[in-house]
């Protein structure tokens, strides 16, 4: 076996199991973009502040440039045997260029390192998960822009409670999922300091310009404490919660698609290509996608709770254990950016079944809160409009019929307040319409919402 980079202090080798044990390339080595950017920009500094030789800042920069073009070509594979991302690409110059390869790593630390790599990682992967949550927004608003006069039963409990329109609940996810785009933009602008330049823990007596190394890197400032920008890991677990939070939308939306799917329920229909059967039951469409999504938000949850709990006892700077979080941030990244990708095309190409919203909307009384109104609209106090509404819906339920069908004549038992204008009142139609109040589901009130969320979305592109 080589020696490692680190060799000269130990008189032996590394026990083989626990060189596998320590190795991280398995899972960092997606980092190699990132790992060779920050030492270009490394090895730009340590020339322009004549820390190595200029000619030598020039040579290593072009043989990294040559390595990442062999990495992106397949011309070089990396090796599963090195250590991690960081010492496979110092020995691979170090074998191209010798000596000169060797001063690369001048007044720097592999702590500061993987510290800079994993924040421009996880920079890029932020940008791409915003994207393709817009695009999912931007799905999700098309639909409802067709579906402003769409009546459907609105829920609580799971029981029907008032009408709403198709349009009004998709909007409801528009605006978690803008939340879900804030969060993630707040986290790529509190990590964007670099930590390029703090060493092992203390900095360094090189005289390094860590200004340049940050603007280089598209950093807006260097990390002002080098314990702190070695030992931070604020951002995994931040970028984790957010993404956790976008997976729990995606999950209660998943939910109600399945529930929507059922024959209890028949609301949507999903696109075959986007469902599965049965191996034994021939007439079995399962909603598998959804299904999973469900899942999977518990196994992002996960990685969240391994960071917390990863990092809640480390004494500062760096300790080995830190190794942990990139599989936990990779492993919640990698199952975010699937299930977006897979949500965006299934609801886009469901079928929305009309009827069968509007259908369910007409049995369970959902409109009583609008019989009571009408009442109130009257002059009567509403807990004497509510109860009198209530005993309505119970001689309703016992004469199977609906407020509706409910003889004017039974209506005026109850109060002579009552005309033949309730029956428009309470009409599902003017149910809808008449919730204009902000927020509301009247489709004016949603078309606006619409605008509102198309604004705000357009201030990320």
């Amino acid at each position: 076996m080589a020696d490692m980079m680190w060799a000269g202090r130990f008189s032996k080798q590394v026990d083989e199991t626990v060189n596998a044990f320590n190795s991280s390339i398995a899972f960092d080595g997606r980092m190699y973009r990132h790992d060779i950017k920050g030492s270009i920009a490394h090895a730009e500094m340590l020339g322009k502040q004549g820390i190595i030789p200029a000619e030598d800042s020039v040579k290593i920069i072009e043989g990294l440039e040559e390595i990442l073009a062999d990495i992106d070509s397949g011309r070089l594979e990396l090796d599963p045997a090195a250590e991690d991302i960081h010492m496979f690409v110092e020995a691979e110059l170090t074998r191209r260029l010798g000596d000169v390869g060797k001063r690369l790593h001048t007044a720097r630390s592999r702590n500061d390192q993987v510290a800079v790599d994993l924040r421009l990682y996880l920079r890029d992967e932020i940008k791409q998960i915003s994207d393709m949550t817009a695009e999912l927004i931007k799905t999700i608003i098309s639909i409802a822009k067709e579906h402003t006069e769409t009546i459907m039963p609105g829920y609580t409990h799971l029981q029907r409670a008032q009408p709403i329109t198709l349009a009004h609940h998709l909007m409801a996810y528009v605006w978690m999922l803008l939340r879900d785009m804030d969060r993630l933009s707040d986290t790529s602008h509190r990590m964007n300091e670099c930590p390029l330049g703090c060493g092992a823990l203390a900095g360094t007596t090189y005289n390094t310009d860590r200004e340049l190394t940050a603007g280089l890197l598209g950093f807006r400032a260097p990390m002002r404490n080098s314990l702190d920008g070695v030992s931070d890991r604020d951002y995994c677990v931040e970028l984790c919660c957010a993404l956790s939070l976008l997976m729990t939308h995606l999950s209660r939306f998943s939910e109600e698609i399945i529930l929507w799917c059922s024959w209890e329920f028949k609301f949507v229909e999903l696109d075959d290509a986007f469902a599965t059967g049965s191996s034994i039951m021939p007439q079995k469409k399962n909603p598998d996608v959804t299904e999973l999504i469900r899942g999977k938000t518990g196994r992002v949850n996960g990685d969240l709770v391994t960071l917390l709990t990863m990092m809640k006892g480390l004494p500062l700077a760096y300790n080995k254990d830190m190794q942990e979080d990139k599989e936990a941030i990779f492993d919640a990244v990698d199952n975010v950016k699937l299930c977006v990708k897979t949500f965006t095309p299934m609801l886009r190409t469901m079928r929305v079944l009309k009827d069968n919203m509007r259908n369910a909307a007409a049995r369970g009384f959902i409109n009583a809160t609008d019989c009571a109104d009408y009442l109130v609209k009257k002059g009567m106090p509403f807990r004497d409009a509510y109860k009198i509404t209530g005993t309505l819906v119970a001689q309703c339920i016992g004469k199977g019929l609906t407020l509706e069908t409910l003889p004017l004549s039974d209506y005026k038992a109850m109060s002579e307040l009552f005309d033949n204008d309730v029956y428009d009142a309470i009409s599902l139609e003017t149910c809808v319409r008449e919730r204009r109040s902000q927020g509301g589901p009247a489709p004016e009130n949603v078309l606006g919402q619409i605008a509102a969320a198309e604004s705000a979305l357009s201030f990320y592109e």
